[in-house]
């Protein structure tokens, strides 16, 4: 459409809101058809034997078409970006997703490769997600996804290329696209263009790249439209799109307004779908200015000047700087305090914690809010007594799954799953202090360790608050405990447990002779480390000081060597 010669044909002024909607105009679009069923789709996992929509042939799975449909259920709570390259990371078998879509909960997209297929039925309950669920992904014989059986032709590429420029309107660098399935001029060669099909919608985003990048303005009301899925690029493709109109289409959720949220739209129009059903228009307002914070104008409306930073440059979020303590003898206090309570949280037997907690201490336990069946999570064990307000409504329970006096706290620990807690992932950030109390935060990550044989795989995280008062000389007591329990995210997994880092030991500390002595009163010196860490330090490099020096430095480097090592 950079043709200049094709101007004249742009005479055609863009409204896009003019053209009136047509009421229960036209058949309505075969939604199988248009979502390519018949093939598969039913419960469970596996391969599913029979003819299928034309797919199967009773052979144990195997497709007539060669075609396969990948189901993922409650697929939609998933991000694409993470979805797609977690199941890839585990697919034994390289393969391309095609018509990735999102139909209700579920996710669905197909495979050309019965070999992708069989691999793909492996990889299901093999990912676990940040609630804790393993995400099952099913796979069954399918016909050709509907795209294959309507792709344009080349030939109507160009006719849709005029069509298109006869729909343009330079002066406003604005492309109006209502309802054109009933363009005359397509109708009349016999060209059906959908643009609720995957490829119809790439081959128009395709035109407008190559001819009109430029674009301020495009009209795509009254398409039948049911996901954003298909507009992901026009972010890329038209970066100076202002104006949008999506109205008189079938989306039904605003979800499907974060596919298009890179766009830096000032006008959106959205009435006659599904998902404008809000209980206000202020909800309405928030939900679709949540994804584009610089609309002025919203159906035609105008709207308050939005509040924010008009920041152009992108911007880099800091670091996280780790634990805070206010003051070092705090620091001291605390650490001390965290290497004593979990060397005996991590061993065979809590019950000396008895010691840490007040009399009247209370405990309380939580875990995420889920929708999910929690006995499938892999934080089932903590699901039973979390104390989570969104999910128990009950007083009368939640006063219940309350731990009143040391002992039923100390007891209902004991009933908890045995733990490995990596300490170098402990980060502190002191709440309050004062004479008379002491209250900090400690979060990190944790496992739990095998127990009768039984191995637990996943790495977990959590967040505890412990309010403590003065005891003795230089220790703390426990008054209120409250510990939140979730699964890890895939960075804390990642760098969990992966410190070589010497742990302090239980077991008796065997004698040592008199050079080895004197080694670890020279590296204990120069390392600043405690005896004890520096004597695992030296004994786990065979008592090779160089050896241990250079692997403390690089660990130290590397901030892999928790504060616990250090006091003395």
């Amino acid at each position: 459409m950079s043709d200049s010669s094709q101007d004249n044909s742009f005479q055609h002024t863009f409204n896009p809101y003019g053209r009136p909607f047509l009421k229960g105009g036209g058949v309505r679009y075969d939604r199988d058809r248009r979502q390519g069923k018949g093939g598969g789709g039913g419960r469970g996992g596996g391969f599913r034997g029979g003819d299928r929509g034309g797919a199967g042939n009773g052979g144990g799975g195997r497709s007539r078409s060669g075609w396969f449909k990948v189901t993922i259920p409650h697929g939609r709570k998933y991000d694409k970006k993470w979805l797609l390259p977690a199941l890839q990371s585990i697919c034994t078998v390289p393969y391309s997703p095609v018509q990735y879509h999102v139909e209700h909960n579920r996710v669905h997209f197909y495979v050309d490769d019965s070999s992708v297929a069989t691999a793909l039925h492996k990889c299901s309950h093999k990912i676990t997600d940040t609630d804790g669920y393993k995400v099952e992904v099913h796979v069954n014989p399918s016909a050709p996804p509907s795209f294959r059986i309507t792709e344009l032709m080349p030939e109507h590429l160009e006719h849709l290329r005029q069509c298109m420029a006869k729909r343009f309107d330079g002066s406003q660098q604005a492309l109006d696209l209502n309802n054109i399935r009933t363009d005359p001029d397509l109708v009349s060669k016999n060209i059906e263009v959908i643009l609720n099909r995957k490829t119809n919608m790439e081959a128009v985003i395709k035109l407008i790249e190559e001819n009109i990048p430029e674009l301020t303005g495009l009209n795509l009301s009254n398409n039948r439209i049911y996901q954003l899925d298909d507009l992901t690029d026009l972010v890329s493709k038209a970066p100076n799109l202002k104006t949008l109109n999506l109205s008189h289409n079938e989306l039904k959720s605003d979800r499907e307004l974060d596919k298009i949220k890179g766009l830096k739209l000032v006008e959106l129009w959205l009435n006659r779908n599904p998902l404008c059903d809000f209980k206000d228009q202020a909800s309405y307002i928030s939900a679709v200015r949540q994804r584009f914070p610089r609309l002025l104008k919203l159906d035609g409306h105008d709207l308050p000047p939005p509040i924010g930073f008009d920041v152009e440059t992108p911007t880099v979020i800091p670091p996280c700087k780790g634990s805070c303590f206010g003051s070092d003898e705090i620091k001291v206090l605390i650490l001390r305090f965290l290497a004593q309570y979990y060397s005996i949280y991590d061993s065979g037997n809590r019950q000396p914690l008895l010691d840490a907690y007040h009399d009247g201490a209370s405990l309380s336990l939580t875990t995420p809010y889920t929708t999910q069946n929690p006995s499938r999570s892999s934080l089932s064990e903590y699901h039973k007594d979390t104390r989570n307000l969104k999910r128990i409504k009950d007083t009368t329970v939640r006063f219940r799954l309350l731990k009143h006096t040391r002992l039923n706290v100390v007891a209902f620990l004991n009933e908890l799953p045995k733990t490995q807690h990596d300490i170098a992932s402990f980060n502190v950030d002191v709440n309050t202090f004062t004479n008379t109390l002491l209250s900090f935060t400690v979060s990190g990550v944790f496992k739990e360790v095998a127990v009768d044989g039984k191995s637990r795989e996943s790495t977990m995280a959590f967040s505890r608050v412990f309010v403590t008062v003065p005891a003795g000389n230089s220790g703390l007591c426990i008054v209120n405990d409250q510990l939140f329990i979730r699964m890890a995210t895939t960075e804390e997994i990642r760098r969990a447990f992966v410190a070589p880092a010497p742990t302090p030991s239980s077991s008796p500390v065997p004698t040592l002779t008199a050079p080895q002595q004197e080694m670890l009163t020279a590296f204990s010196q120069k390392s600043g480390m405690n005896l004890e860490w520096s004597q695992k330090c030296l004994q786990d490099n065979e008592w090779d000081f160089n050896r241990a020096a250079q692997v403390f430095t690089q660990l130290k480097t590397d901030g892999k060597i928790p504060d616990v090592a250090f006091l003395k």
